[in-house]
């Protein structure tokens, strides 16, 4: 089963910032119509309010494999959240294999089906249930295409890499992933480095170590991404692949008064027990530890 990526808002949030300090008039309406072509409101009008009074926020961010005719499932889910006071940004990955009540649809499966089976409402539904009924400000869906387009639009970024291995031949390029410091310096490249689970002892909680790793490569990157093509490349590639309930007016007040979240971030994988049930692998998770990840974001919304 092919394995998805996520892009967090930083991604969009560094690109307004460049794009609104100092770039062409032209540059600006083109973030404007990309913000429009990316807008939707599947999952919700969004907590506009909350951003314009720079109170911390939380966000949904989904990664998703969609194809016509089929709606894929979110195989990447991570609860986001911003804090322009702490200057901290949370990113607490729930695993795909997550058992938990699918709300909506009357059944207990696997967290990530909730996209599967009604789209980002009720994945949106069913992980705010899951993490003891928080909210989620809004919600930022990508499709498995754009976290290649985007590091393609970089020019490709740079992690540490804590394992040796050869690709598993997905994109049969023989990539061979040195341990160190890296150069992911295409799309194909780094969709092989983030999809590798089955040679890493750690499975789909190596995976999404090393989701992250490259998501915050990518926002460290275009940071510092002086060239105006760059961005054009970068608008392109958000513009075709992601949705969100985040307006134009959202985006800029991320971009001026929440950008320094990036400076502190958290992350954290939620942890379980590995089941086999009806024949099934599941990611069983306790109470405790649900209730962990509760004081987790609430702590990081009332700081």
């Amino acid at each position: 089963m092919k394995k998805k990526i996520l892009l967090t808002i930083g991604s969009i949030i560094v690109v307004l910032v460049a794009a609104g300090t100092g770039y062409f008039w032209w540059m600006y309406h083109s973030v404007a119509s990309t913000a429009g072509n990316m807008y939707e409101t599947s999952g919700g009008k969004g907590n506009h309010d909350a951003v314009s009074q720079k109170k911390p926020i939380s966000l949904l961010l989904l990664g998703v494999d969609e194809r016509k005719g089929d709606r894929g499932r979110s195989d990447t889910i991570i609860a986001t959240t911003l804090n322009p006071k702490t200057k901290t940004m949370q990113m607490i990955s729930i695993p795909r294999d997550t058992r938990t009540e699918i709300i909506g649809h009357g059944t207990v499966d696997k967290i990530n089906a909730a996209y599967a089976f009604g789209g980002t409402q009720m994945a949106e539904n069913t992980v705010k249930n899951f993490v003891g009924d928080i909210p989620f400000d809004f919600y930022v869906k990508i499709n498995m295409e754009g976290m290649r387009d985007l590091v393609d639009a970089v020019g490709g970024v740079t992690v540490n890499n804590k394992l040796d291995w050869y690709d598993e031949g997905y994109y049969k390029k023989g990539y061979h992933y040195a341990r160190g410091e890296i150069n992911l310096d295409t799309g194909a490249k780094a969709m092989g480095y983030v999809r590798m689970r089955h040679l890493d002892p750690q499975g789909d909680f190596g995976r999404n170590q090393r989701q992250r790793d490259v998501i915050m490569a990518i926002i460290n990157k275009m940071a510092n991404i002086s060239s105006v093509s760059r961005y054009t490349q970068i608008l392109n590639a958000l513009g075709s692949n992601v949705k969100t309930n985040l307006t134009f007016d959202d985006m800029k007040n991320l971009a001026f008064n929440y950008r320094d979240a990036r400076k502190h971030t958290i992350n954290y994988e939620v942890k379980g027990q590995g089941q086999n049930i009806n024949g099934l692998y599941y990611l069983v998770v306790g109470a405790a530890e649900k209730q962990r990840v509760h004081d987790m974001i609430e702590q990081q919304l009332n700081n």
